[in-house]
């Protein structure tokens, strides 16, 4: 069994960790559960091969160092690795740990430089060859996504056969839980590759702006390329916002969204039937949608439709020229715009015009590969989080269990002694719970560096973070997208109540993840607290086509909640404008 809260060693050769980019897929603690037998479980060793696919380091450094650990968890909250990530910097050339930093880490005021860790082996010649070898046949030179079509066909495979839930065994649903090391590990592999890549075409993309004077078109250049899986979501929503519209439909939905879902059921109109035919083949699709996504215990669209439905609810109210397909199109069109002007800048180039050419193109593929990757593993999750919530149910049947999430607190060692006596894990789940529980309530270190502080030392997330700012002040991030959008700040700390949000308004947010993305639409820009132009808001914004600022550290805490904002997606700055 685990130790509980997990707390995994500190690497001594690689000892610098970050919340950055985990948090935006991982804001929570994660259960026990999932770090034994879904996500960190099988994220940790396809880390591993991704760094050796990318010719960076051959296994043997994994060997050589033993306590390389690439996704720790520190008081169960997961931190990726950037010693790690630097040295795969270090050694793919025209990169460098400080374009690590800032592309997958955000601005981090403070952190040890990469200078003061520095190891006598980062440098190598050999894998710096290696890898150049791999971006050029690799990065810059792939021209599809071939492995992450395959792993798609897979899933929707494993989707398509998937069981009964309730006419499985317990041993079968137990088994189930574990059975699906076999493709995650792949996936999760093949995400982490799309991410090192998409960053390394960003990186260059980036380069060659800055070379030839431009580098304010940097982003636009890699924004509104279209097919992104992440904004799927928010198209299928936006066509059934549109069809809420109706009068018999919406005057279900101006009942309220609780209880929404059965109400929709109840109803013999024809068009909220034909309405609910049209949700039910969404959430079908969608089902493994949801806040936190990748964590099994977290409830998803499938699991709890009326949080897709609440975004819906709020969608109904915004006009035809915020669809977001009409957005993605401006964004294409700056994009293709920006792109003329560097093709006229290097007209007299030839050899970094056709560099140009094969970067941004790089860039727009592996962004996709990232957001594929990403998806199709948040499917399998799901695979894991259904049969685990029935072999849940059944033990508060039988009075093991207060609720059906408590399953999660277990260890995956322990299934089998929980199946045989379920009842002998009732006060151990209970425990475990309450603890759990509690650590939504502190506010992880942001980076970790040799050692990690006590968890009684960390501080409250419902602390001060320093005064709130008045009119004529700003807060300072990191350009996510470009462009300038003036509104009423929402600060949202949660992405399961989007009635808060008005259509217009300014999303105020700690961290996104793609349960986030359906807000985006109503929007008129997002400010994120931490975060870098690789994250998640970033990418999305860039989609949906709203200026965006990230690693705009505080400010749901220092941006009144109601103020007048005016935000600069190009300059990084958040000026509030009246209180």
């Amino acid at each position: 069994m685990a130790e509980w809260p997990i707390n995994d060693t500190v690497s001594k050769v690689f000892p610098l960790y970050s919340r950055a980019n985990v948090g935006e897929i991982f804001p929570d603690p994660i259960s026990p559960l999932n770090a034994s037998a879904g996500f960190q479980h099988n994220l940790e060793p396809g880390w591993r091969d991704a760094f050796v696919a990318c010719k960076v380091w051959d296994h043997d450094l994994y060997d050589a160092t033993v306590d390389y650990n690439i996704l720790p968890a520190f008081g169960s909250y997961l931190y990726i690795n950037m010693s790690l990530m630097r040295l795969f910097g270090v050694r793919v050339p025209g990169m460098s740990p400080e374009a690590v930093d800032l592309q997958y880490f955000g601005d981090m005021p403070g952190i040890p430089s990469y200078e003061s860790e520095k190891r006598d082996f980062d440098e190598n010649p050999e894998f710096a060859e290696r890898a150049g070898a791999w971006l050029v046949e690799e990065v810059i030179g792939a021209t599809g996504l071939p492995e992450y079509d395959a792993d798609r066909q897979d899933v929707v495979r494993i989707r398509a056969d998937r069981p009964d839930m309730t006419a499985l065994t317990d041993q079968q649903l137990r088994d189930r839980i574990t059975s699906f090391d076999y493709i995650l590990r792949p996936l999760f592999q093949h995400h982490i590759e799309a991410s090192l890549k998409s960053g390394v075409g960003l990186g260059a993309v980036a380069q060659i702006a800055a070379a030839v004077g431009r580098p304010e078109l940097a982003l636009t250049l890699v924004g509104g390329i279209g097919d992104v899986d992440s904004t799927g979501p928010s198209k299928r929503m936006w066509t059934l916002s549109r069809t809420a519209q109706d009068p018999a439909v919406a005057a279900v939905f101006d009942e309220g969204v609780h209880g929404l879902y059965d109400r929709l059921a109840a109803s013999t109109d024809p068009a909220v039937t034909a309405f609910r035919t049209d949700l039910d083949a969404f959430l079908s699709d969608w089902d493994f949608r949801g806040p936190a996504e990748w964590e099994i215990r977290a409830q998803t669209w499938g699991v709890k439709p009326e949080l897709a439905l609440a975004t819906v609810d709020r969608m109904r109210q915004v006009g035809d020229d915020e669809a977001p397909e009409g957005k993605g199109t401006i964004r294409s069109e700056e994009r293709e715009a920006a792109a003329s002007v560097v093709r006229e800048l290097l007209a007299g180039d030839p050899e970094t015009s056709a560099q140009f050419e094969a970067t941004l193109a790089a860039a727009a593929l592996w962004l996709r590969g990232r957001e594929r990757a990403r998806t199709t593993a948040a499917m399998v999750i799901h695979e894991i989080r259904l049969p685990a919530r029935e072999l849940g149910r059944r033990g508060v049947e039988a009075g093991a269990l207060d609720s059906v999430e408590q399953i999660f607190m277990l260890f995956a060692d322990e299934l089998d002694a929980y199946r045989a006596d379920p009842a002998a894990f009732t006060d151990i789940v209970r425990e475990r719970e309450r603890s759990y529980i509690a650590l939504f309530d502190v506010k992880p270190p942001f980076v970790v560096s040799e050692e990690v502080p006590p968890l009684e030392s960390w501080s409250l997330r419902a602390g001060a973070a320093g005064a709130a700012l008045a009119a004529g002040e700003s807060v300072v991030g990191v350009s996510g997208c470009t462009g300038t959008a003036r509104g009423i700040a929402r600060v949202l700390t949660t992405p399961d109540d989007p009635s808060a949000l008005e259509p217009g308004e300014i999303l105020i947010a700690p961290i996104t993840d793609p349960s986030w993305t359906p807000l985006f639409v109503a929007a008129s820009a997002v400010v994120v607290d931490v975060g870098a132009p690789f994250s998640h808001a970033a990418i999305v914004s860039r989609e949906i086509g709203i200026p965006c600022v990230v690693s705009a550290t505080d400010a749901t805490k220092r941006i009144p909640n109601g103020a007048l904002v005016e935000v600069d997606g190009t300059t990084g700055v958040v000026t509030v404008l009246e209180i």
